[in-house]
C-alpha cells in the first residue's frame, strides 16, 4: 500500500495503454456526448469525445496507482487539454507526474499529491494533458486529543 508520504515529486508512473474502436467510440457517444462527430455520420470514422478519452485515463490510473494506493478523494483538476482527436484504431499510453505534495488544510489525515496526467499516442505526442489532484492517506496519523479529552469522546 502506498500512502501520501511515499509519493516524490519527479516520480512517474507509467499507466500503460488503451486502444480505442469505432463500436466504442460510437456507444459512448450515443449515450454521453451524442454530437454527430462523435457518432460518425456520412461516412466519415467516429472520433471519441474528449469525456471518454478522460475516462480512458482514470481507469488506466484507478488499475496501476489508485487501486495500490491509500487513495481518498479527488478534490479536483484543473488545466484540462484535448490537443489532438482520438479516432479508431489509435492506441493511447497513459503517465502520471507527481508535480508537487502537501498536507491537506481540511484532512488532517491525509496530504494531496498534485499531478500531471498525459495520455500520449504512438509516436509519443500528448492527446490529452490535465493537472489533477488526489487526497491520498498518511501512513501514520493519530488525532490530537483537546482539552485533555480523549479524541474519540470528543462530541459538537
Amino acid at each position: 500500500m502506498r500512502y501520501f508520504e511515499d509519493f516524490r515529486v519527479g516520480e512517474v508512473h507509467e499507466l500503460g495503454s488503451r486502444a480505442f474502436t469505432a463500436a466504442e467510440i460510437r456507444a459512448f457517444a450515443r449515450v454521453y456526448d451524442p454530437q454527430p462527430r462523435h457518432i460518425g455520420g456520412s461516412g466519415e470514422p467516429p472520433i471519441a469525445s474528449g469525456w471518454q478519452v478522460a475516462a480512458a485515463f482514470m481507469r488506466l490510473y484507478v488499475d496501476s496507482v489508485v487501486r495500490s494506493a491509500a487513495a481518498d478523494v479527488s478534490p479536483g483538476i484543473a488545466e484540462l487539454h484535448w490537443l489532438r482527436p482520438v479516432r479508431p484504431g489509435d492506441v493511447l499510453v497513459g503517465r502520471a507526474t507527481v508535480l508537487g505534495t502537501a498536507p491537506s488544510l481540511s484532512r488532517p489525515d491525509c496530504g494531496v499529491v498534485r499531478q500531471r496526467g498525459e495520455l500520449l499516442d504512438e509516436s509519443g505526442r500528448p492527446v490529452m494533458t490535465f493537472v489533477f489532484y488526489g487526497l491520498m492517506r498518511k501512513r501514520h496519523y493519530a488525532p490530537v486529543a483537546v482539552g485533555g479529552a480523549e479524541p474519540d469522546t470528543l462530541r459538537p
